[in-house]
């Protein structure tokens, strides 16, 4: 009797759930698999991404896409998220969530935020948001694999992906006060977490998106995650925690000046 084969699933750890949380919430677009109705055949298209506050993938889709009556008629759906880079594309990372899909109806106060998380990650988008044949769906995760390279899959939960608990409802309601603030005022700031703690390129960085785990930050179609040095518990903690960022991050820079 031969050796039993050798379990190609790492235990998922810390290190495995930050990379599968940066791939989610820097992801620009993504595949979306659905279900043809007529068929039941398998259909990927193209769509654009962004996430709600608690992680969960949104997207705006258009009743005349093909992609769009599939999720009505059966919510069952995946999404591929990973950019390839340099060299062959399954060396970089991908993380593929098994999802069910919702639409959220329009006048609502959850497709209020999630339209105001999806504009601010795809502002170009705004053209034509607002259309009657528009629609943004919320798709909850179930679970997903990643795949971190060369022998690194991981199977993860919802757990594993989205944040839970009041803080969500917390930091929705003064998310985006928050982000115009340091939009407005603190564009120095900005840049220090961009360059000092996601180890970005660039300049013109501002922030799209904050939630319970860390910042989205874009520049023109760049975006890079950056991450609390501990979760949020409550909203009052956001400012402090940006403060010392700043700080320790302008410090990090005169460090690296001097060497």
């Amino acid at each position: 009797m031969g050796e039993r084969k050798k379990d190609v699933i790492r235990e998922t750890d810390a290190e495995a759930i930050r990379l599968a949380k940066t791939l989610l919430r820097s992801a620009r677009f993504g595949a979306l698999a659905v279900l043809e109705p007529r068929t039941g055949s398998p259909l990927a298209s193209r769509v654009g991404v962004a996430t709600d506050i608690d992680g969960a993938p949104l997207i705006l889709v258009s009743m005349l896409s093909a992609h769009t009556p599939a999720l009505l008629a059966d919510p069952r759906c995946s999404l591929l998220l990973g950019e390839p880079g340099k060299g062959d594309p399954l060396a970089h990372p991908r993380l593929t969530l098994i999802c069910r899909a919702s639409r959220l109806e329009r006048g609502s106060g959850i497709h209020a935020r999630a339209e105001r998380r999806y504009l601010n990650r795809n502002p170009k988008a705004s053209l034509y948001a607002g259309l009657g044949d528009f629609s943004i769906f919320r798709l909850e995760p179930q679970r997903a694999s990643l795949n971190g390279g060369f022998g690194k899959a991981y199977l993860l939960d919802r757990s594993d992906l989205t944040s839970s608990g009041p803080i969500v409802e917390e930091l929705a309601d003064s998310e985006q006060s928050a982000i115009e603030h340091m939009n407005a005022e603190h564009l120095d700031a900005v840049a220090v977490y961009a360059h000092q703690f996601a180890r970005a390129s660039g300049e013109g960085w501002t922030i799209a998106g904050l939630d319970a785990d860390g910042m989205d930050l874009v520049s023109g179609d760049n975006v890079c995650r950056v991450f609390f040095p501990q979760p949020l518990v409550a909203a009052s903690e956001l400012r402090p925690v940006l403060v010392e960022m700043a700080k320790s991050g302008r410090t990090m820079m005169k460090t690296n000046d001097r060497t």
